[in-house]
């Protein structure tokens, strides 16, 4: 029979164990983070606290902050919709990332006018977004969303690598924090690029078509302009990005034997605020519960 002072031990010998396993579980470096809300981005983002972005600087963030806002407003609508449970948790866990993403930038961004990450995101028209056309492309069947996906994040991962090294020192800390999960969402990408393209007759066909779909979107994602001259050292030169970008899109291919579509490059503008028609219909649906109640808290 135990004596109280076994059981007293035991237990907190018990304890112990529970302690060090949820010690081990929060070391583990999981993929995605669903406490969004939680971020303190003050102390996130190097530098934005003491110094406020130039108007240039702004307008570089817009356009790098819209890119992922939209891309990940498209990835959440497959939530409870994707071919597999573990797609949903994984397409999930991506727009998470890139939602984080987008509130550093914009939050950096509004730091030139006193707008916050949520004015930018739920108060600017159409006009206003500096996204490119390709994340506003819809979603179409789960290949075209692979295809859209591949091209964007292997151009993420080729940004910010380069944006580390940033003259400005919140660029630059984004870009350290963000670099790891785009390395995921190109790999997850890249993963099913290869098992569609070797998978079924009919898979194949459908990331075929869905690359040609995509691919009209890709050039302007490295088209160079004043904004970029201006800025210097502090932003990255889009056109520099190519050759990395292409080496990879080369190494793919190669291994799932696809060919690089050979269609005409689109007119695209959103860097402008000239934009397709998609971003139309995907604002409406992220802007509305905000429109309708300015200023609700929950």
């Amino acid at each position: 029979m135990s004596t109280a002072h076994e059981e007293t031990v035991h237990e907190d010998t018990v304890h112990e164990e529970t302690v060090h396993a949820e010690t081990v579980h929060e070391d583990i470096d999981v993929h995605g983070n669903v406490s969004v809300d939680e971020l303190d981005l003050a102390q996130e983002l190097s530098g934005t606290g003491a110094v406020a972005a130039s108007a240039d600087v702004a307008e570089y963030a817009l356009r790098l902050g819209d890119d992922a806002l939209i891309l990940s407003q498209q990835l959440g609508a497959w939530i409870s919709r994707a071919p597999e449970l573990e797609e949903d948790v994984a397409l999930g866990n991506i727009a998470l990332d890139l939602l984080g993403h987008a509130r550093s930038f914009l939050h950096y961004a509004g730091s030139f006018d006193g707008r916050s990450e949520d004015d930018l995101a739920f108060f600017r028209d159409e006009p206003d977004f500096r996204c490119a056309w390709i994340v506003q492309q819809p979603n179409g069947d789960f290949a075209q969303t692979i295809a859209r996906q591949f091209v964007v994040a292997t151009y993420m991962f080729e940004l910010y690598s380069a944006l580390r090294g940033s003259t400005d020192e919140t660029f630059a800390a984004i870009a350290e924090k963000s670099l790891k999960e785009v390395d995921y969402h190109r790999d997850h990408a890249v993963q099913w690029i290869l098992r569609l393209a070797g998978g079924t007759e009919e898979s194949r066909a459908r990331i075929i078509r869905a690359l040609g779909d995509v691919w009209p979107y890709v050039d302007e994602l490295f088209r160079d302009d004043d904004l970029i001259a201006r800025l210097g050292d502090a932003a990255v030169v889009p056109s520099t990005l190519r050759p990395a970008f292409d080496g990879v899109v080369e190494t793919v291919f190669a291994e799932a034997e696809l060919s690089v579509p050979a269609v005409m490059s689109s007119s695209a503008g959103g860097r402008t605020g000239a934009h397709a028609t998609p971003l139309g219909h995907i604002l409406p649906e992220m802007q509305v519960l905000a429109r309708r109640h300015p200023g609700a808290t929950w």
